[in-house]
């Protein structure tokens, strides 16, 4: 047990008594600590994932203590359940934070004491985690929401896939269990030897982004174009492997009347006539009645780990052109979209005009009443609790352990 009212140092740590006496923890709830880099003004799907549990253990488990451990400017409780580790602002990063102390990092988490940890990666705060973790005596969950060896060939080149494909295996496999949110993704992790391992959609809050929030008259006069328009839209951070130059690609083949609306990821970027930049919507209200004002969505990445854009899209009512691969391939199919047989310009470009040729008013009811029916975060989160219950019940009764 750390003493809360002493300072904590070492070669790499400083925090002072003021620092570690805030990070004290009641012990009167079951604490559960989500740490992540994955976390900037601009984040994409893991922040909105985490956001949403937050939400929905205020609501639903007040019995739960819910701590989010994230990078920040210098290392302090920012209130309202949110750490920051002090962490160095990555240049040209979106906002997004490198930390360089493990220590430091296992530090905090061992002093917010926690009964279990979900880790978002497997770079600094995931070690730290996995740290923290063994010296506390509490069981570590890792949530897969990156291949990073799929990232490392895209960005660097095949010769990175394989030195980076044995380190996140091995970083995964010493976890006491790792969530996947689709079969692509736990596909991956079970060739890389992980077996403590489960699938769990990510899901969408159809409250928030529902078809009643859209005007399409609006948007459609806002952005000077004609009425006739088919547009289709795109929200995501300005990645590569997002495939945004394959998408443009595809709506500059096509010409009128289609045009593409990027969110975020078109930003800083000279288009074509055809595509239509906006900047990041932080709003969450404004982004959902964006989306609903649009005609179609549009997603290029085929090795998307999950897809939430996609499942924001449909609970707004609007189908989905997507890949055939991948996580997105898992949520979409003829029914609620056009899957793509594959994601180079001619092959979206022959999707959408095979969408729009269908009954696009269908598609979009159908794949309205997908997202009410199948990937409400309520599911979502029931299932990871009932799991973070086992395995802290496993750690204090090993006869209740889950099977590996």
């Amino acid at each position: 047990m750390f003493d809360a009212n002493a300072p904590i140092h070492d070669n790499t740590i400083r925090l002072d008594a003021a620092t570690t006496s805030a990070l004290a923890t009641p012990r009167e709830a079951f604490h559960l600590i989500d740490t992540t880099m994955m976390w900037a003004p601009q984040s994409g799907g893991v922040k909105r994932y985490l956001s949403a549990k937050r939400a929905w253990l205020a609501k639903r488990r007040p019995d739960v203590r819910h701590t989010l451990v994230v990078p920040g400017a210098r290392t302090r409780v920012d209130g309202d359940g949110v750490v920051t580790v002090s962490a160095t602002r990555l240049p040209f990063g979106n906002g997004y934070r490198m930390p360089a102390s493990p220590a430091k990092w296992e530090t905090v988490l061992r002093l917010l004491e926690p009964d279990i940890i979900e880790a978002g990666d497997i770079f600094v705060p995931g070690h730290a985690a996995l740290e923290a973790g063994e010296a506390a005596g509490v069981p570590v969950v890792g949530f897969c929401h990156t291949d990073a060896a799929a990232l490392a060939a895209l960005h660097f080149g095949e010769w990175a896939q394989a030195p980076t494909f044995s380190f996140w295996a091995q970083a995964y496999k010493r976890f006491d269990h790792v969530v996947a949110p689709s079969r692509h993704m736990a596909a991956r992790l079970a060739d890389a030897g992980v077996h403590r391992l489960s699938i769990q959609q990510l899901g969408v809050d159809t409250q928030l982004f529902r078809p009643d929030r859209g005007d399409r008259d609006r948007l459609i006069r806002k952005l000077g174009v004609p009425t006739d328009t088919r547009l289709l839209v795109f929200a995501g951070r300005p990645a590569r492997e997002k495939n945004i130059d394959s998408m443009v690609a595809a709506v500059e083949r096509l010409g009128a009347p289609y045009k593409l609306l990027l969110v975020g990821a078109g930003k800083d970027q000279i288009w074509s006539p055809n595509v239509i930049s906006l900047d990041f919507e932080r709003d969450p209200v404004r982004l959902a009645a964006l989306l609903a004002s649009c005609d179609a969505a549009l997603h290029a990445n085929e090795n998307e780990i999950f897809g939430l854009f996609v499942l924001e899209a449909m609970a707004a009512g609007l189908p989905v052109i997507g890949s055939r691969r991948g996580g997105v391939g898992e949520l979409i199919d003829a029914s609620v979209g056009q899957p793509a047989d594959n994601v180079e310009p001619g092959g979206l470009a022959e999707a959408i005009e095979a969408l729009f040729d269908r009954d696009v008013a269908a598609l979009s009811q159908a794949a309205r009443r997908r997202a009410e029916t199948r990937h409400g975060w309520d599911a979502t989160f029931e299932a990871l609790t009932r799991l973070y219950g086992q395995l802290v019940a496993g750690r204090a009764h090993p006869q209740l352990a889950l099977s590996a």
